[in-house]
């Protein structure tokens, strides 16, 4: 339905209809012209707030994180308490959309998100690491879980990977492997996977503190 001259286009409807479209054709099908289209408005209505399409995605990202991902530590919570809650709702924010970490990966860091970093690196300088080690931890859980949902969104489109498993069969720990994997589930794997980091992270901390 076309939208009545004069009506003003608010940049956050425009998010929205980005994030529905994003769930019906992917990223790679994603386009302004669909946002458009769905919008009822011409196509250079939406460059007025949003100037390319980095812009747009970038924004979208942003819907995607502020009412989902729990950033923000609790008075007297541990720091590897609080990064198992902040990468696990993280991780929820992203399978929320399809194609959800790829919109992610690659997005611009919003200005408006330091005083919340700050809080974060306090967190965990609090406990003993240096400044930039506790960036490192942050960063390292980051890309940790946007890995993890790029493949585990990646796999989702994958119809049968039976050949992976024959070809397994001759070798017993590579085929016990895969049996594990199979039977752990994504749920499961991440949550090794975030122990094996937090184990690292406590291990450099005990060596910063010795």
């Amino acid at each position: 339905m076309a939208r009545k001259a004069g009506t003003r286009l608010d940049p956050a409807q425009i998010v929205e209809t980005a994030l529905d479209l994003l769930d019906e054709v992917g990223l790679d099908g994603l386009s302004t012209r669909l946002i458009a289209e769905r919008m009822g408005v011409k196509q250079p209505a939406l460059y007025w707030h949003f100037t390319n399409r980095q812009a747009l995605l970038d924004a979208m990202n942003n819907g995607l994180m502020r009412s989902r991902v729990e950033r923000e530590p609790r008075a007297g919570e541990a720091w590897d308490a609080f990064l198992l809650r902040n990468t696990r709702s993280f991780r929820a924010a992203l399978l929320s959309r399809r194609d959800g970490a790829r919109v992610h990966a690659g997005t611009h860091a919003d200005p408006g998100d330091v005083a919340v970093v700050e809080r974060q690196l306090a967190l965990l300088v609090g406990a003993g690491f240096s400044a930039g080690t506790a960036l490192d931890v942050l960063v390292a859980c980051s890309r940790y879980t946007v890995g993890c949902v790029l493949e585990e969104q990646a796999e989702a489109q994958r119809v049968d990977d039976s050949a992976l498993v024959e070809a397994a069969a001759p070798f017993p720990l590579t085929a016990e492997a895969v049996c594990h994997y199979h039977a752990h589930g994504h749920d499961n794997a991440f949550e090794d996977g975030m122990q094996l980091l937090l184990d690292g992270a406590r291990a450099r901390l005990a060596r910063l503190r010795s």
